[in-house]
């Protein structure tokens, strides 16, 4: 078994005005890197293996705030990338709702498979997220991996991992840089190494 430190990436502005973020490459705000440094002292010392994360830079600077104490680079990987939503991204969620009434009525009665206009269904996101945390346990079977990655990419782990039904998606979101600890099994099954690049931690 792998043991994933799962880590919500540090605060936005966008997450503190409620915008669905999805792809767009948002930065940390100062509270956010405060979050990142904080999480960095509290994981300091801890023997990690390696860590990884989305190449959205809102993940990718809170994975190298917390590998810097560590040693360690930051390997990135696009699958760990948070899910599309499309024409939604950057729209205020309590505005959506107000004027996409059936579109998120269809959401409830199916979020596994609802897919925003233009963006991804939760099932396709599971699947890729679990395709790069396939590899990354086979490259570190028994070790400690942190994955720096987005709030419903995340929830997917923390439901596959737990055999919680991919519907109770989003009672799972976890906060941001609050580390959330699962075990991964190795499978191999003809998946390929991440595809990353590591960039110094």
């Amino acid at each position: 078994m792998t043991t994933l430190w799962l880590v919500r990436h540090g605060q936005t502005d966008w997450n503190v005005e409620g915008r669905y973020q999805g792809q767009t490459d948002v930065p940390l705000n100062a509270a956010g890197l405060a979050q990142a440094h904080a999480l960095a002292a509290e994981l300091a010392g801890r023997p990690f293996d390696a860590v990884y994360s989305s190449d959205l830079q809102r993940a990718r600077i809170t994975a190298e705030i917390i590998a810097r104490p560590l040693r360690l680079p930051v390997q990135t990987d696009i699958r760990l990338r948070e899910i599309n939503q499309g024409q939604w991204e950057g729209q205020i969620y309590k505005h959506l709702v107000a004027r996409f009434q059936a579109e998120m009525l269809a959401r409830r009665g199916d979020p596994n498979g609802f897919r925003p206009p233009d963006g991804e269904s939760v099932a396709e996101v599971a699947a890729r997220v679990a395709q790069a945390i396939d590899a990354i346990a086979c490259a570190h079977p028994d070790g400690q991996v942190i994955v720096v990655s987005h709030a419903l990419a995340l929830a997917t782990l923390i439901c596959q991992a737990n055999q919680i039904p991919l519907q109770d998606v989003y009672d799972h979101l976890p906060h941001n840089a609050h580390p959330e600890v699962i075990e991964w099994p190795p499978r191999m099954n003809g998946h390929k190494a991440p595809q990353s690049h590591s960039a110094t931690g």
